[in-house]
């Protein structure tokens, strides 16, 4: 059904011996689908425990294109409000289940993307590394050259293995992805043999999820960050 509503998503059943703890079963998630027949799946990877209106809008804005756009609660599994970020296996499996989704409703897994924000950007790198999707992009992906918390590896020692197109998006003046760490992921991308795109822009203003100071500079990056993330999935999501 076209239009904006929750659902839940079936997490992956693993081996008995292997859960020592109670383990969750599903996430809830957040899906926009399009009034048209869908041409393939997005999967939304956020560190936000509620969705603001921007990211709701960007959702509906890949809808729009003819996406089905779909959104795990990922903190629904973290009951600490002073928790901001989200990382480890379980995140991966919060993407499997929204996966699984998808292919649930007859969308082939080679048009099924991954967009995802702050270390959930990172995650959704480490998918494109390892899973068999259609296209990834990751907006302000920290763990570049040195590894993040519960993460085995830095993205530039696993950008070599990429499986699908990877579209990056950063801030030349972002603390978690300085310049020169950000070069260094691009040298290590153009040696996957999938295609790979890392662009650098002034200030912060490339979010398309947060609100940014309506002065011309900042809607100009805001526009050209949106588009490219709309025109990297239309060219690879086929």
């Amino acid at each position: 059904m076209s239009g904006t509503y929750d659902d839940v998503a079936p997490l992956r059943p693993v081996d008995v011996d292997a859960a020592a703890v109670a383990r969750r079963t599903a996430v809830p998630i957040t899906v926009v689908e399009p009034e048209r027949v869908a041409r393939g799946g997005i999967v939304v990877l956020h560190e936000s425990r509620e969705f603001s209106p921007r990211l709701l809008d960007l959702m509906r804005a890949l809808s729009a294109e003819g996406w089905i756009v779909i959104a795990p609660h990922l903190f629904d599994r973290i009951a600490d409000p002073q928790v901001h970020e989200v990382f480890g296996e379980e995140l991966f499996d919060d993407f499997d289940a929204g996966f699984d989704w998808l292919t649930g409703r007859g969308v082939f897994p080679d048009t099924i993307g991954v967009l995802g924000f702050d270390s959930a950007g990172t995650a959704a790198f480490l998918v494109a590394a390892t899973r068999p999707i259609g296209a990834a992009v990751s907006v302000s992906a920290p763990g570049i050259t040195e590894p993040l918390p519960d993460q085995n590896a830095a993205l530039i020692d696993v950008a070599a293995d990429l499986q699908a197109p990877w579209l990056g998006l950063f801030g030349a003046d972002d603390p978690a992805t300085p310049p020169e760490a950000v070069e260094r992921l691009r040298e290590a991308t153009s040696k996957a043999n999938v295609a790979s795109l890392t662009i650098t822009y002034p200030g912060l203003s490339h979010r398309a999820d947060r609100p940014d100071p309506e002065d011309d500079a900042a809607i100009a990056i805001r526009i050209d960050s949106q588009t490219r993330i709309y025109d990297w999935f239309d060219s690879n999501l086929r």
